[in-house]
């Protein structure tokens, strides 16, 4: 491949939704490097070994490799640690160091992952222009990141979209998550304590997340653009679901755990960028999405 055409470098591709992204950027026709300590599964995937917090070392790889364009996921991501890490100061450093060589290495169009807790949630669906007012050092981490990051696109002319993730769910969840703690919890006969789950949120099936993350590369679609379903229901609905799945909703125990108090209401997604501008269309719906994902993470025959 000549001058790095359609070449994508991407970080956290053994993530949760990297794992997905390599097929979908593949489908896309992308010549597809990863980076990072771990090797991908996929072996039509060039892997470049490197830690992502050596910023000497991701510069020299980055510089290697010469891609076209970058789509960055990686972020400490340890379930219930990561909101208040300090290992997120790390990973700003790291995030800002590497959009930095990529466009240094003759880059064009840089796809970085976000979070819906960079904004300062509330009873509205949450648009793009949204305040971002994040009440965790990981959403301020992350809101930081993006506006450091615009700046320098704006001197560099880099092309840079920033895809802010809503809630997940699918094949590959690690223990911590809901769905597929309540789905391993249930099928194996063991009881599930929740909040009463009136809380409302916007869930996505991880393909379609990762689908999304694709078609932002390959677009034209320049600064933030969340990444959900655009259709928030109450996390009860969600489990009642898991429970008729597995054939034991008589194992939740609504109401054993209390919600805190800083929870809002309601998280949902306006799409309209996604769906209008990126013009993604997600494979899954709900119902959809939980029985594949019950038939991933359930008992096998």
């Amino acid at each position: 491949m000549s001058s790095g055409a359609r070449r994508v470098l991407v970080t956290g591709a053994t993530g949760f939704v990297g794992t997905h992204a390599i097929p979908a950027l593949r489908a896309r026709g992308f010549e597809i490097h990863a980076l990072g300590r771990a090797r991908p599964e996929a072996s039509t995937v060039a892997f470049h070994p490197v830690d992502l917090l050596d910023a000497g070392a991701v510069r020299a790889a980055v510089q290697a490799v010469r891609a076209s364009h970058l789509l960055h996921l990686a972020w400490y991501a340890e379930p219930g640690l990561y909101w208040r890490a300090a290992a997120n100061l790390d990973w700003v450093a790291a995030s800002l160091a590497l959009v930095r060589a990529f466009r240094e290495a003759g880059g064009g169009r840089a796809v970085v992952a976000g979070t819906c807790a960079e904004y300062a949630w509330g009873p509205e669906r949450l648009s793009e222009d949204a305040p971002c007012v994040p009440a965790t050092l990981y959403g301020a981490a992350k809101d930081g990141t993006r506006r450091i990051l615009a700046a320098y696109a704006g001197e560099t002319g880099l092309s840079l979209a920033w895809g802010r993730l809503f809630f997940l769910y699918g094949p590959g969840e690690r223990p911590g998550r809901l769905v597929g703690d309540a789905i391993r919890a249930l099928a194996s006969g063991a009881r599930f304590a929740t909040s009463p789950g009136h809380q409302r949120r916007d869930f996505s099936h991880v393909a379609d997340a990762a689908g999304a993350f694709a078609a932002l590369v390959e677009s034209d679609v320049a600064g933030p653009v969340n990444v959900g379903s655009g259709a928030a229901v109450p996390v009860r609905a969600i489990l009642e679901r898991i429970g008729a799945l597995t054939g034991r909703p008589d194992l939740i125990d609504f109401g054993a755990r209390p919600l805190p108090a800083s929870e809002p209401a309601g998280i949902e997604a306006a799409v309209t960028r996604l769906r209008d501008a990126v013009g993604f269309r997600p494979r899954y719906d709900l119902d959809a999405g939980l029985r594949q994902t019950f038939a991933a993470l359930g008992p096998k025959p």
